[in-house]
């Protein structure tokens, strides 16, 4: 397909749309954990960016924030998914400790 103009792509692009129905509790968490990893990166990329990649107390204090919003919408996806943190870190721990025992460590696909 040919597109000249963005008009062009929004009206064809609109042809593969369908309304998702999101009545759900877990897409706010879901949406607002998203929402704080970006402003975690954002912090980082800042600090990389204007800083040197030197981390000051202040910049660790605002990351400590941020963090902690990140687990708090972790923690109520968790709940949502009726799993404990403490299921979902050993799950990762077992996951990441077969991937080191099979040298797959580095790479890419969660199926590795």
């Amino acid at each position: 397909m040919d597109i000249h103009e963005f008009h062009e792509y929004q009206r064809e692009s609109r042809k593969t749309w369908g309304e998702v129905a999101t009545n759900s509790p877990i897409v706010y968490p879901t949406l607002g954990l998203v929402n704080e990893a970006g402003e975690v990166a954002g912090k980082i990329k800042k600090i990389f960016r204007d800083k040197g990649g030197k981390i000051s107390d202040a910049d660790r204090e605002a990351l400590k924030y941020e963090l902690g919003d990140v687990l708090w919408y972790l923690t109520q996806i968790c709940t949502e998914l009726d799993l404990t943190l403490e299921e979902v870190a050993a799950s990762n721990l077992e996951k990441l400790f077969s991937r080191l025992e099979r040298g797959t460590i580095h790479g890419d696909g969660d199926n590795r």
